[in-house]
């Protein structure tokens, strides 16, 4: 579906749904992401509203990655929910946010790309912010979890500001 030069994005299938839970509950990803359940990945993946991605790496077809997006078509509007990497340290993270970035307005021809971010989640930030997205604001104490009431950072992206640095 979507191709980079290390990876392909692909839409998952059923039978990924055990690898994509096993990257959400990572003890490097859990505390950042929301883990879903079997019935809920197998719901994302039969809306059309959703995109579940897996990341596949080229070299030998390994799952390194998966992205939760959520489409609002009316809005012109990319949402991505989740984002996880298995093989950390290669760059993978980045080269598939990009990827989703430039599909975003290339292919889809939104308007916006955002997401959420716990302020804790440094790496995150610091992918999100390197690929040339702007801090929209915080939402204080936004979600309860296990870890108490936290905030979330918004990150977006315009059409306009994408194209300006193309």
């Amino acid at each position: 579906m979507i191709e980079t030069s290390n990876l392909n994005l692909i839409e998952a299938r059923e039978e990924d749904i055990k690898d994509i839970m096993e990257m959400e509950n990572h003890e490097d990803n859990r505390n950042f992401i929301w883990q879903g359940t079997y019935e809920q990945h197998l719901s994302e993946i039969m809306d059309k509203d959703y995109l579940l991605l897996i990341f596949k790496r080229k070299e030998d077809n390994l799952t390194v990655g998966f992205a939760l997006n959520y489409l609002d078509y009316k809005s012109e509007r990319f949402e991505l929910r989740r984002i996880a990497v298995a093989v950390k340290g290669k760059g993978y993270g980045k080269e598939a946010l990009n990827a989703l970035i430039k599909y975003t307005f290339e292919d889809l021809k939104f308007n916006k790309f955002w997401l959420d971010v716990y302020p804790d989640n440094v790496v995150g930030i610091k992918l999100y912010e390197n690929a040339g997205l702007h801090c929209d604001g915080v939402l204080r104490q936004n979600y309860k979890s296990e870890r108490g009431f936290l905030d979330q950072k918004v990150y977006s992206m315009l059409r306009s500001e994408y194209e300006g640095l193309n």
